[in-house]
């Protein structure tokens, strides 16, 4: 019982301490009154700031070289099996952000989500191949693997 009487009373000797034992140690950080010149304002919800910026959006650059980076890993991940088709999926997309006119980071989502069986991002990946290079080797697999999807 006496423990208990002890702790408390020595958590109500810290919390009267603490405010005070701050105003000390920092009297330059005094909070001054707020005039109406310094209030703050609502925080504009059209365009919030971001206070982590490993959560800002990534921005992708056109970078062709840093694009065939994402494929080769993308590639890499392919070729564990099914266990590696999402994140290989995530590379070629960013592969596609960095280079959007590459027809080979394209056919590579195509194959992805074909083998993940969403038919319809298959079919519009395969399209955005055949768009984009028509006369290339890219563009006549994605043509059988446009036939083979029905």
């Amino acid at each position: 019982m006496t423990r208990k009487l002890l702790f408390s009373c020595w958590l109500i000797i810290l919390q009267a301490v603490s405010p005070a034992f701050a105003a000390q140690t920092h009297p330059t950080q005094q909070q001054k009154p707020q005039t109406p010149q310094t209030q703050a304002q609502p925080p504009d919800e059209t365009n919030p700031p971001e206070e982590d910026s490993s959560v800002a959006p990534r921005t992708y650059a056109f970078d062709p070289l840093e694009a065939q980076r994402c494929i080769s890993i993308g590639n890499f991940y392919m070729h564990k099996g099914s266990k590696g088709y999402r994140a290989a999926l995530g590379r070629y997309e960013d592969a596609t952000k960095y280079d959007p006119n590459s027809a080979e980071a394209f056919f590579k989502v195509g194959e992805v989500e074909e083998k993940l069986n969403n038919k319809d991002a298959a079919r519009i990946a395969f399209e955005r191949v055949i768009k984009l290079a028509p006369d290339s080797k890219f563009a006549k697999e994605a043509r059988k693997k446009l036939a083979g999807l029905g």
